[in-house]
């Protein structure tokens, strides 16, 4: 930790973090100047490697508790390959049983409204999130139950209600849904570069190596940087980084997202209109974002693809998946069935055997830390996670998550968290 922040010290100011609505004009002009300084090496209280939403957000935390953070990034925040960039992501807190997710949703949700508020361009979007299901479906039933213990806003229908307030949708006969009337969307590649920025601490474009331990405890983690503690945020990377301890448990698989266009001058299926949706039919998950900042209609199917390298897949967006999709819009949003396909990403999912969180230390070493498994949900958890890394740091005595150790991370894929 930095010179003459106590553990203690250390652990009321990451506590505090949540309330930081500013940063000074002088940080942001250290933090440029550190940017800047790209290639410089040193010895640091933190080396985290990985600039994603993971550990974007664990650097900010740690930096703003006083320690000294050097990032590591082999090819830089936001990058095309990465999990954690492009346009937009959800932010919701429902998730059926899965009530540690909806509680860590909630967590962060004052950090995104807090970073939004700071940027000259909004990083969140509250415009809600729709919910649909055939009747009697469990994970909405449970979702519910939780916004109504925690007191959070939503509104709730039968299909003539949904009907009549999204008349751009089609509902079957006995559908119900719900609308969480705090979250919305996220705009990836911003927050992320912003928090990097906001931190204060050396960029440095290089591939990190597994940690070295040298004679004076701390470790050597690319040329010339060395760190007391170690941070593995590297998403769909882990994996390949860890083979002997991740290989098979960490598993990143190809997602196809698609942008389509609507017709001129039509505003049904931009925000306020439409809100980010999800059709929850069983477990089998649709999901779209509406038209943010001009980039069209997007939508997704929530099924883990076929396993990938994220440094050499073939990012080119499959006829197959365009037709998929164009089928589901007949049925849900049949005016957008013929609409333009006007962009798409091809990104990856870094999975877990159950889509559970990797928080946990690297076997052997106390000061090593692997942090993933975002599942293809972790993006609006990235405040939570930080908070929690930085935790971790600061009390080395703090118990690890059941849910997120190592010890609980199988090779057999089980998903179960939605």
């Amino acid at each position: 930790m930095a010179k003459g922040v106590t553990r203690r010290e250390g652990l009321k100011l990451v506590a505090a973090s949540a309330g930081a609505t500013a940063l000074a004009g002088a940080a942001i002009a250290a933090a440029d100047k550190a940017h800047g300084q790209s290639g410089s090496g040193g010895q640091f209280d933190v080396a985290v490697v990985g600039t994603g939403v993971f550990g974007a957000w664990s650097a900010w935390m740690l930096a703003k508790a006083g320690y000294r953070v050097v990032l590591i990034d082999q090819y830089g925040p936001a990058n095309a390959r990465a999990s954690s960039a492009g346009e937009s992501r959800v932010t919701r807190m429902s998730y059926g049983a899965d009530t540690i997710y909806s509680q860590m949703a909630a967590q962060s949700l004052p950090h995104w409204q807090a970073l939004s508020a700071r940027c000259a361009l909004p990083v969140f979007h509250n415009f809600g999130v729709l919910w649909f299901s055939p009747p009697g479906d469990a994970y909405m039933r449970q979702s519910i139950e939780w916004l109504d213990a925690k007191g959070h806003a939503y509104w709730r229908g039968d299909a003539a209600a949904l009907r009549q307030r999204f008349p751009q949708m089609r509902f079957a006969d006995g559908e119900e849904g719900f609308v969480e009337l705090e979250t919305g969307a996220l705009i990836a590649g911003r927050a992320v570069q912003t928090l990097i920025r906001e931190t204060g601490a050396p960029l440095i474009i290089a591939k990190a190596e597994r940690p070295v331990k040298t004679s004076d405890g701390s470790y050597l983690v690319t040329d010339g940087v060395t760190a007391r503690n170690v941070v593995y945020a590297c998403g769909p990377w882990l994996g390949k980084l860890f083979p002997d301890i991740l290989g098979g448990r960490i598993v990143p698989t190809r997602q196809e997202i698609l942008h389509f266009g609507s017709a001129p001058g039509d505003k049904r299926f931009a925000p306020p209109a439409l809100p980010v949706w999800a059709d929850n039919n069983e477990g089998d998950l649709a999901y779209g974002i509406p038209d943010v900042e001009g980039q069209g209609f997007k939508m997704a199917f929530d099924r883990h693809g076929p396993i990938v390298d994220p440094d050499s897949q073939d990012r080119r967006l499959s006829p197959a998946m365009a037709d998929q999709a164009r089928e589901y819009l007949a049925r849900r949003f049949p005016d957008l069935a013929d609409a333009p396909l006007i962009h798409g990403r091809v990104c990856q999912y870094e999975n877990s055997s159950n889509g559970d969180f990797l928080i946990d230390r690297l076997p052997g070493h106390d000061n090593v830390w692997l942090v993933g498994g975002g599942s293809g949900h972790g993006f609006k958890h990235g405040p939570a996670v930080g908070e929690l890394v930085a935790r971790h740091i600061a009390d080395t005595g703090l118990a690890v998550e059941p849910r997120f150790s190592l010890e609980t991370k199988g090779i057999a894929a089980a998903r179960s968290v939605y």
